[in-house]
C-alpha cells in the first residue's frame, strides 16, 4: 500500500524546539531551551479542588459533548478580564492558543497570500502558517518592536504583471515577545496602530506572555486601540497550566462564524471538563493573587541569569534584559554560529535554542533564546558557566574574526 501525501504536508516541518528538547532528557542537562513554563507555579491544590467539585457538581455535563463556542461562564470571564470592550459572544475557547494560529491559517490564507511577521518571529506561528503557502515577509524590527516604515513598504507588493497584492494581516506579539523578550514600546504601538488602520491591514496579536510582567505592565493592547482591526490571541497555558490545553481567540464579529467553522471542523469542541476546572479556578479573583508570585519567581530567575552572563560571558557575546515573560536573546560574537555551538555546549550539559530557527527569511545564525524560568538559580550560575565555556572554546581566530568582519562591510 503506497499512500500519496498532500502537497500541504510536504510543507511541514518538524519543530526546532521539540527536536532539542528531546536532547535535553538527556541525565544532567541544563536546559534553558524550551519554553515551558516552571512547574512550581501550576497551582495543583487549586485544580484538585476545582475537579472534585466539577465532577461533583456538573460530572454529566462537564463530560459530554459540548458547544464549539466554548463553555460560556469561561468566555465571560475572559470578556470581562481585557482592558476594552469585548462581547462575550466574540470569545472562541481554542485548545491552547496555538490551535487558534491554525484556525486563522485556515480561513486567511491562501496559496501565495502575502503575511508580514516580526523579525525575528515565534516558530509555532510560522509552523501554523506554512502549510498554507503563503509569501512570509519579515518585517524589519528593533528593541521597540516592528519598524512601521518597513511596514508600510511592505504591506503591498508589486507583482510581476504590474498588479498590487496587500498583505492578509500582520503577526505580532507586542509583549515580551517569543523569542527575543522585547517589548513594543507605547510609541511604537501607537504609531504601528495608526499605520495599519491607515493601510487597512489587520493586525493579528498574539498575547501569551503580557500578564508576566517584572516592574509594571506593559502599554496597552493593539487590540484595545482598534478592536474591528484586530484578532488577539490568549492562553492560560502560562499563568495556569499547559497540559490542560486551553487558549483563547477574541475575533471581529465578522469574522467569527468562519473561525467557529473551522473551530468544528477540527475537534468540535476544546475539552469540556477542563474549561469548567479552569473557570472554577478563576473565578473570585484567583488569577490576581496567584499571577504575582509567578512574576517575582520569574524575576529572580532572570536577575539570576543576568548576573551570571555578566560575570561568565567573554567579550563579544551580547544579549538583552526583558522586563517580563520567560525569555532573553543573545547573540554570539562574530565569526560563531549558535548551531554549531549547540552540540558543543550539550557535551558540557547545558542547552539552548539557536535563534536561526526563527526568522522566516535571512536569519542572523548568531542569535539564541536562553529560557530562564525552569532552571534554578544554581542551575542557572552552572549552566551559563557551561555555555560560556563552550563559546570561549568555540570562538574563531582573531584573524577569521577580522576577515569576516571587513566581508560585512
Amino acid at each position: 500500500m503506497q499512500w500519496t501525501l498532500a502537497a500541504r504536508a510536504e510543507k511541514m516541518n518538524p519543530s526546532v524546539i521539540r527536536e532539542i528538547l528531546k536532547v535535553t532528557e538527556k541525565p544532567g542537562i541544563i536546559s534553558f531551551a524550551g519554553g515551558l513554563p516552571s512547574p512550581k507555579t501550576f497551582p495543583i491544590s487549586a485544580f484538585a479542588d476545582a475537579c472534585a467539585k466539577v465532577l461533583r457538581e456538573d460530572g454529566q455535563a462537564a463530560l459530554q459533548y459540548a458547544a464549539s463556542e466554548g463553555y460560556g461562564p469561561l468566555r465571560e470571564m475572559v470578556a470581562a478580564s481585557l482592558p476594552w470592550q469585548v462581547d462575550p459572544a466574540q470569545v472562541l475557547i481554542t485548545t491552547g492558543s496555538q490551535q487558534g494560529l491554525d484556525l486563522l491559517a485556515k480561513i486567511l490564507i491562501d496559496k501565495g497570500s502575502p503575511i508580514l511577521v516580526e523579525t525575528p518571529t515565534y516558530l509555532g506561528a510560522l509552523q501554523a502558517f506554512t502549510p498554507m503557502e503563503p509569501q512570509v515577509i519579515s518585517v524589519a524590527s528593533d528593541d521597540d518592536g516592528i519598524d512601521v516604515m518597513d511596514l508600510a513598504m511592505k504591506a503591498t507588493l508589486r507583482q510581476a504583471q504590474g498588479e498590487r497584492k496587500t498583505a492578509r494581516f500582520l503577526y505580532v506579539l507586542p509583549n515580551f515577545q517569543n523569542p527575543t523578550g522585547r517589548t513594543m514600546s507605547e510609541a511604537r504601538r501607537a504609531a504601528l496602530s495608526a499605520k495599519t488602520a491607515e493601510l487597512g491591514l489587520p493586525i493579528i496579536e498574539d498575547n501569551p506572555y503580557g500578564d508576566l510582567w517584572f516592574d509594571a505592565p506593559p502599554p496597552l493592547p493593539l487590540s484595545a486601540r482598534n478592536p474591528d482591526g484586530c484578532l488577539y490571541l490568549g492562553s492560560f497555558s502560562k499563568v495556569l497550566a499547559p497540559g490542560l490545553r486551553l487558549g483563547f481567540l477574541v475575533a471581529p464579529k465578522a469574522l467569527y462564524p468562519k473561525l467557529l467553522q473551522a473551530k468544528q471542523a477540527a475537534d468540535l469542541h476544546s475539552p469540556g471538563f477542563n474549561q469548567r476546572m479552569i473557570a472554577e479556578v478563576m473565578k473570585d479573583g484567583f488569577l490576581d493573587r496567584h499571577v504575582p508570585t509567578i512574576r517575582a519567581l520569574y524575576k529572580s530567575q532572570r536577575d539570576a541569569m543576568l548576573a551570571a552572563l555578566k560575570r561568565e560571558m567573554p567579550e563579544g557575546v551580547s544579549w538583552n534584559t526583558p522586563d517580563g515573560g520567560m525569555f532573553l536573546w543573545a547573540r554570539l560574537p562574530a565569526g560563531m554560529r549558535a548551531v554549531e555551538l549547540l552540540p558543543k555546549a550539550v557535551e558540557k550539559n547545558v542547552a539552548f535554542v539557536p535563534g536561526a530557527a526563527f526568522y522566516a527569511d535571512n536569519a542572523d545564525p548568531r542569535t539564541l533564546r536562553l529560557s530562564f524560568v525552569t532552571a534554578s538559580v544554581d542551575q542557572i550560575n552552572t549552566g551559563v558557566a557551561a555555555l560560556a565555556a563552550a563559546i570561549r572554546e568555540s570562538q574563531p581566530a582573531a584573524g577569521v574574526r577580522i576577515a569576516e568582519t571587513a566581508g560585512a562591510k
